[in-house]
């Protein structure tokens, strides 16, 4: 069994993306054995309102019976745009939405803006997590209209800081793992999941020793990544390094309460 924990639909802007759509995603989980996967709608990242783009995986998933059986979305909410506070409760409460993505670098304010803060307490009163995305596309390919600098680890821990007791996923980890012993503390005594799509995740077992095993789970961040690449790095475990079958599907199963 596997679970994905990272995955989209929708158009990048910069990048001509495949297998964009919840066929597309859904026949690579096909070829790979995926059977669930948490999937969001990558226009959300672009959108004025973000809401449009919530709609619109919303109406892709309910197409089909094989979608709603095989994805779990999650909603990308602006908590500095009009009418978030709806937006939110729209999602969770009307369109059926298991978690939200924030993306404060693209959405344009700090870690510690009180929206967010307000937010994030929302999420973790109705149980749901609140994922942070390390990196969506890579700096040093960027159109010169993208992002001129990426966001490291430490940058997000000031809300981690703020809501200890929210739910985070931290996906794509591919920029800077540098922690100080408080920061690294900080991270170990959260409720927190990594995917295991992230460049800075070379070898999966120093993660693993680094965190604990059960801080880990198979993500893609297809279709802007290839898909196998986090399949990989469980598969080329070493013997004793970790529980595969964890990283498969039972610590997303856990935290995903599914």
């Amino acid at each position: 069994m596997l679970i994905d924990i990272n995955a989209y639909t929708g158009h990048w802007p910069f990048k001509r993306l495949r297998g964009n759509t919840c066929r597309g995603v859904l026949d690579r989980m096909n070829e790979y054995g995926t059977d669930l996967s948490v999937i969001t709608n990558l226009q959300g990242v672009f959108y004025k309102n973000t809401q449009s783009a919530n709609e619109e995986l919303y109406d892709e998933i309910r197409s089909q019976r094989a979608f709603r059986d095989r994805f779990m979305p999650f909603a990308v909410i602006n908590p500095i745009y009009a009418g978030w506070k709806d937006d939110f409760k729209t999602c969770t409460e009307k369109l059926g939405m298991k978690g939200i993505r924030v993306f404060p670098n693209y959405h344009d304010y700090t870690m510690t803006e009180p929206a967010l803060i307000e937010l994030v307490k929302m999420a973790r009163d109705k149980g749901i997590p609140v994922a942070l995305t390390m990196r969506i596309v890579d700096e040093r390919q960027r159109s010169w209209m993208d992002l001129a600098t990426e966001w490291s680890l430490k940058d997000y821990l000031p809300l981690v800081q703020a809501v200890p007791d929210a739910k985070y996923m931290l996906l794509n980890l591919s920029t800077g793992v540098v922690l100080t012993p408080e920061e690294e503390a900080l991270v170990k005594k959260a409720d927190v999941l990594f995917d295991t799509s992230g460049r800075h995740i070379g070898h999966m077992g120093n993660f693993i020793k680094r965190f604990g095993n059960d801080r880990f789970a198979f993500g893609t961040h297809f279709p802007v990544l290839d898909y196998y690449t986090g399949l990989l790095r469980i598969e080329s475990m070493r013997e004793g390094e970790g529980d595969r079958e964890a990283l498969r599907y039972k610590n997303a199963q856990r935290f995903l309460q599914l």
